[in-house]
């Protein structure tokens, strides 16, 4: 592992020169300006965001939106050369007249394969992780966080997903699941340069498809689940697409960890055959007569958690996950599953489900009413709707059952319909509210989420999400049965998608908490 006299110090990883010959030999280079072959002009990083922007820096120029300032801006910090394609060139070199610039044929993998170099190629000294899928991504990757690092979390163990991004010198919420390729091989440096071991990042499907993980060295590669999801004119535009691009990361991965209980895992397995090794799980009966390698056998729901007992090559044990879900089984094996591939030992495997828990995922929120509670999940999507809900119609049984979920603006448009059909076959009361709109109305979303609920289905429509919190407290205090209160898609997060910003918001945990005290001052 490369060492530094000094704590956040980068060394000149690569050359100017050097990235030109690797994108040329890629035939990714379409043309050079302002770049003398003889010279060794030194590069230590590779941006895409201004505000990161540093001395000795290439910058990425992408987007349509991209203003020449930003390359102003980034020059301004110490940037030394640009990438960007030929329909950017001509506004960055009115800009920059002598500034050298790289023009792509290919800008995103081109971006992703010289940000690799230019970052010198940490994946190389560090472990990483990778965990696709439709559901279970951000558990299964804060599952792995708790065991490889103990009790306490965050300490040794770097993550990237859709909830937060840790690398050991920056700490913050995340915006997107997988970060564009400078900023994540900045963040694989950082887990590198803070001396961590290991980065557990989530691999999405754009990730993937887009070519952000392009060249990315990955040792573990699970592929959890599989069910229709993102699929628009401005995401994958068939479920095909999205499957393929999922596929993608059995082509950079050493060993693959596969749920054999998945849809389509035949096509899964065949492309796992592209690695070293193949690793399978299944919570099902026949799990061992079809051939998994860690399976789960006696499982039981517990209150706020659930045990079971765990089979593989290293023998018989009985685990604890202290987080309800019964599907969370599912997720507890693939971390047991890449844990054992990494060696790491049965007591801390323990140790870690037994201590896990993952903000804004299966949260638990009990009130002084033993039959009244609420849960905090991130379920978004139509597969993640039929596991949270088939969970808990068994784990909370008897109770009424009130579903407060919205739908995003600007993508995955067939949540609109999956979402009120699904949660209508469970729920007993729907009410539909804010969830990013970004540059959709709230109420236009809520409406279309509204005519697409089954005939018969009691809802309201509330686009306030604090007041419709509110609304299902009071509801849930209403029913002499008891309730649990289930608030989807937007977890443990503190902020809300609006135009193009974000803005911040309360946690609907903590809105949750404020309405029980205040509707019911007396419990």
């Amino acid at each position: 592992m490369d060492t530094y006299a000094a704590a956040g110090a980068r060394p000149a990883h690569t050359t100017l020169q050097s990235l030109a010959v690797l994108l040329e030999g890629e035939g990714l280079l379409a043309s050079t300006e302002h770049i003398d072959p003889h010279a060794a002009t030194p590069i230590s990083g590779a941006d895409c965001d201004s505000r990161v922007a540093a001395q000795n820096h290439l910058f990425v120029c992408k987007g349509a939106a991209f203003k020449p300032v930003y390359l102003l801006s980034a020059v301004e910090k110490g940037a030394v050369a640009c990438l960007c394609d030929a329909n950017l060139a001509p506004a960055l070199r009115e800009a920059c007249p002598q500034l050298p610039m790289l023009v792509a044929t290919d800008l995103r993998r081109a971006m992703a394969l010289a940000s690799a170099e230019a970052w010198g190629y940490p994946d190389r000294a560090i472990n990483v992780l990778g965990i696709t899928g439709t559901k279970g991504k951000s558990t299964v990757a804060y599952m792995l966080r708790h065991i490889l690092d103990g009790k306490t979390a965050g300490s040794g163990t770097g993550i990237m997903g859709s909830i937060d991004t840790y690398d050991g010198i920056e700490d913050f919420e995340s915006v997107n699941t997988t970060p564009e390729s400078p900023d994540l091989w900045r963040h694989l440096a950082n887990t590198r340069d803070a001396g961590l071991s290991s980065m557990v990042m989530e691999v999405s499907s754009q990730a993937l498809k887009y070519d952000r993980v392009t060249g990315l060295k990955i040792d573990v590669a699970c592929f959890l689940n599989l069910g229709r999801d993102h699929i628009s004119p401005v995401e994958h535009p068939s479920f095909e697409d999205y499957f393929e691009s999922k596929l993608r990361i059995f082509d950079q991965a050493r060993v693959a960890v596969v749920n054999l209980d998945m849809d389509h895992a035949a096509e899964v397995l065949d492309r796992a055959q592209r690695c070293e090794r193949v690793v399978t799980l299944s919570v099902q009966d026949d799990a061992q007569a079809r051939g998994a390698d860690v399976w789960a056998s006696d499982i039981h729901s517990e209150h706020g958690g659930i045990t079971f007992t765990v089979h593989s090559a290293r023998g018989v044990r009985q685990m604890h996950v202290s987080m309800p879900g019964l599907f969370n089984v599912d997720n507890a094996l693939a971390a047991i599953a890449m844990c054992e591939v990494m060696d790491v030992p049965d007591e801390q495997i323990a140790a870690g489900l037994a201590h896990v828990r993952v903000p804004g995922r299966m949260e638990l929120l009990e009130t002084a009413d033993p039959n009244l509670c609420a849960l905090v999940d991130y379920a978004h999507n139509k597969l993640s709707y039929q596991r949270f809900f088939s969970s808990v119609s068994k784990e909370f049984a008897g109770r009424k059952v009130i579903a407060l979920f919205g739908a995003p603006g600007d993508k995955a448009l067939e949540r609109r319909r999956e979402l009120p059909e699904e949660a209508s076959r469970w729920a007993d009361f729907i009410i539909y509210t804010e969830e990013d709109p970004a540059h959709e109305r709230v109420e236009d979303i809520c409406a279309e989420l509204a005519a697409n609920t089954p005939e018969g289905q009691a809802f309201e429509v509330i686009c306030d999400r604090p007041a419709a919190i509110a609304r299902a407290v009071e509801l849930a205090l209403q029913a002499p049965e008891g309730a649990v209160v289930c608030l989807l898609a937007k977890g443990d997060e503190t902020r809300q998608h609006e135009g193009d910003r974000f803005v911040p918001c309360e946690t609907d945990g903590a809105i949750f908490t404020r309405e029980m005290a205040r509707q019911q001052p007396s419990a």
